[in-house]
């Protein structure tokens, strides 16, 4: 008989559902077919180009630093200690590298033994799930109405972490300081880790108040923060993000990075240490324009009878396509091959999360937005019993 040349850890992997729906956008437009994208997770923003002249030559061409390249970590933890007074050191409590999916990836390899599990809470972002499958490890999921304060009721003895996304992508939820303390209080209390994954830290509206979790646990000690200039800063393409721990723990994320990654775009780096202020001035106007501009959306939703899970940031929602017959999957496929619009199926972003999609709104325009809700409302009541 012959053996599969395929590991059945691969195979127990699903697709990311987001970037599955893109994929399929991505090939359509290669068509000349007019796609409204609601399914994309990132914002547009006006940017200017820098030049390039002035960086470094002819370091630009060459490795850098696995840790990430000195000025850009202390621009880094400068940021943070003025935006969200956390305070850390650019030495050794930082590894930057290509996007935040892949610090998490390596800061889950660097905690889990195969049969660990992770509790992860619906709706989860699709690749947490996956990413703890690929370390053979488990992932448990928390169904979504779950009373975070009964998280504990999940814990066992193999429970190695937790994993919280604030503000959450697909919902939108922030995270009350209140909520991670105890969190904080239940890992520290269990001997376990507690991952916060803050990509959309500063893509909160007015009156909110973002709270990182590095503000809570100082050293560290049973925490991890990831964070992603891809976002903040409108350059999802170039692939930067960071995890910031305690200094043990960054060694082992560290070893990991240098036999997966071994630095990020050295050239990419340079600009965004140079750049680094500039950009933000630039963007954190663009950002509080979306936020408002996710407020208009959801106000839209009200008019027309819309249901979603309560959020107020970033620029997703979760909807709910009752009551509709159809699963999320069917749903959104029937959308794009009938009206070209792309939503992401609710299914993967958990079991609980089956009768929902999730709505992206950083990339089109109101009219296309709000046209393309009346086709999906209208989408419902046709599959309806």
């Amino acid at each position: 008989m012959k053996k599969t040349m395929i590991s059945s850890i691969s195979t127990n992997v699903n697709p990311a559902k987001s970037i599955e729906y893109n994929n399929m956008v991505y090939e359509l437009k290669q068509q000349d077919i007019d796609v409204v994208v609601l399914s994309l997770g990132e914002a547009y923003f006006d940017l200017p180009l820098f030049s390039f002249d002035d960086l470094p030559f002819p370091d630009i061409y060459h490795y850098s630093h696995s840790r990430g390249i000195i000025e850009l970590r202390i621009s880094i933890a400068k940021y943070f200690c003025e935006e969200y007074g956390v305070n850390f050191d650019p030495e050794r409590e930082i590894v930057v590298t290509a996007g935040s999916k892949i610090a998490i990836h390596m800061a889950l390899m660097a905690i889990l033994n195969p049969g660990d599990e992770v509790l992860i809470y619906e709706p989860y972002w699709v690749s947490y799930t996956e990413q703890v499958k690929l370390c053979n490890a488990i992932p448990v999921t928390i169904p979504i109405g779950l009373d975070l304060h009964e998280t504990e009721k999940y814990v066992t003895s193999k429970t190695k972490c937790i994993i919280v996304n604030t503000p959450n992508n697909p919902m939108g939820k922030i995270y009350s300081r209140e909520e991670l303390q105890y969190l904080l209080d239940l890992v520290k209390r269990k001997g376990i880790m507690l991952f916060s994954d803050e990509a959309y830290s500063d893509f909160v509206p007015a009156g909110e108040k973002f709270v990182s979790l590095g503000s809570i646990d100082k050293s560290f000690e049973n925490s991890v923060i990831f964070n992603s200039i891809s976002k903040n800063y409108g350059i999802s393409g170039w692939r930067l993000g960071y995890s910031i721990t305690n200094q043990t723990l960054t060694d082992e994320i560290l070893k990991i990075n240098q036999h997966l990654i071994t630095c990020p775009a050295t050239i990419l780096e340079y600009y965004m240490a140079k750049h680094f202020f500039e950009i933000i001035e630039i963007t954190k106007p663009q950002i509080v324009q979306v936020v408002k501009f996710r407020k208009s959306i959801q106000d839209y939703m009200d008019k027309i009878g819309l249901s979603y899970l309560p959020g107020k940031a970033a620029w997703y929602f979760l909807v709910s396509i009752e009551p509709s017959t159809l699963t999320s999957d069917e749903f959104c496929w029937r959308l794009l091959k009938n009206n070209h619009i792309s939503i992401v199926p609710g299914s993967g972003y958990g079991k609980s999360c089956d009768n929902y999609f999730r709505l992206a709104v950083g990339s089109e325009s109101y009219d296309r937005i709000t046209d393309a809700l009346d086709v999906i409302k209208d989408l419902i009541f046709k599959t309806s019993e």
